[in-house]
């Protein structure tokens, strides 16, 4: 169904873009899931294509696009698998922070490389002992004067293998009250001595998304790169996240609509007592309400996407789309797995593959429940 926040331009680019994954993605898709790995050059080879970041400005390499195009995107790759949501989080989470706190020497330092793929980025919240609770982070970057000087373990960071800046979060007030206002954002160079990477972390999950630990002792972090102003980085973070989880809202809807399709194909051709199984009263009323759940998710997505791209103030319903879409994709993934019978958990299915991939979306960009809790509280709660 055509969307009012898309023209013919878009649907340019989504034509191209599905041409580009068809040749150089699905062929490969599965072996990077065994792999746990998707290799490096798919970013330049995106870049050189015009894939990433074509928000940035035209002044960077970029196309000047506007949220559509992040739109289009974000649903492409994730129609070929939620393993691709790396390259989501440097399009439209990551960089987007670079253009909106950085000065035009960080501009003209990061982003053209961003938008060539040459860089790779990720950003560095979480830690062992905090996550949705960001006041709670143990990470310091003390001012040196010239520089800062950054210690402290992150965990659960998505292109945390490939990552060449990694935005990282770090208390430059340890003693700050309330805790949230000694929090700053600092850029970290792949090559500063005293940063180093751990595990690629074995997920349940996103297998061929690589996800790491990553350890700062004693980085010494120039003043260059400390992004926007200090002590603001909780009010940047804030900020940003409206986008991000519209983003999580968007993966999570096309998983749910991908899941669907295959599964009505499939009741069609299964058959059992002489009949395709999609005659069964009981499937029909399965495959009736989760359709009806999918077509509720996208009319109300749709809406916020494009009150998101009128530049409204849409926090309360981007959290309440995050944590419905995302909890229904995880409904549909167990409906539609059940529907598969006993092939719905082989391998060779992507029912399965779905089914491990679906549950963290309720879990990233701020856990559901968290999402309840800013609902609640912007109703005055």
């Amino acid at each position: 169904m055509a969307k009012k926040y898309l023209n013919e331009v878009h649907d340019l680019y989504r034509d191209s873009l599905k041409k580009f994954l068809e040749k150089e993605v699905r062929p490969h898709y599965d072996q990077w899931e065994e792999d746990r790995l998707i290799p490096r050059d798919l970013w330049t080879k995106m870049g050189e294509n015009g894939f990433l970041c074509p928000w940035v400005d035209e002044s960077y390499g970029g196309l000047n696009a506007d949220f559509g195009y992040s739109v289009v995107f974000n649903e492409e790759i994730e129609r070929v698998g939620s393993g691709l949501v790396g390259l989501g989080l440097h399009n439209d989470i990551v960089v987007p922070y670079f253009e909106s706190y950085g000065t035009d020497e960080q501009k003209e330092r990061w982003l053209k490389k961003c938008v060539t793929g040459e860089y790779i980025t990720a950003i560095a919240m979480t830690e062992p002992d905090a996550g949705s609770d960001l006041a709670g982070i143990k990470s310091t970057a003390i001012n040196k004067g010239d520089h800062y000087i950054l210690n402290g373990q992150k965990t659960f960071i998505t292109n945390g293998i490939h990552a060449d800046l990694v935005v990282v979060v770090a208390k430059t007030d340890p003693n700050a009250n309330p805790a949230h206002k000694g929090i700053s954002l600092f850029v970290v160079d792949k090559d500063m001595k005293g940063f180093s990477r751990g595990r690629k972390l074995d997920k349940v999950g996103l297998h061929s998304q690589d996800t790491a630990e990553l350890f700062f002792e004693d980085v010494k972090v120039p003043k260059e790169n400390l992004l926007g102003e200090e002590g603001k980085g909780f009010y940047y973070l804030m900020a940003q996240l409206q986008q991000e989880r519209l983003t999580v809202a968007i993966s999570g809807q096309v998983a749910a609509e991908e899941m669907l399709e295959m599964t009505t194909r499939y009741i069609k051709e299964r058959k059992a007592f002489s009949q395709p199984i999609s005659k069964l009263q009981t499937v029909q009323h399965k495959v009736a309400e989760m359709a009806t759940e999918v077509k509720i998710g996208r009319s109300f997505l749709d809406d916020v996407i494009e009150r998101h791209m009128n530049n409204e103030s849409v926090v309360t319903e981007v959290s309440m789309a995050k944590w419905w879409i995302t909890d229904m994709a995880r409904r549909t993934s167990t409906t539609c797995m059940q529907l598969h019978g006993g092939y719905g958990y082989m391998e060779e299915y992507e029912i399965a593959r779905r089914y491990r991939d679906i549950p963290v979306a309720s879990i990233y960009a701020g856990t559901n429940d968290i999402m309840k809790n800013i609902i609640a509280k912007n109703m005055g709660l």
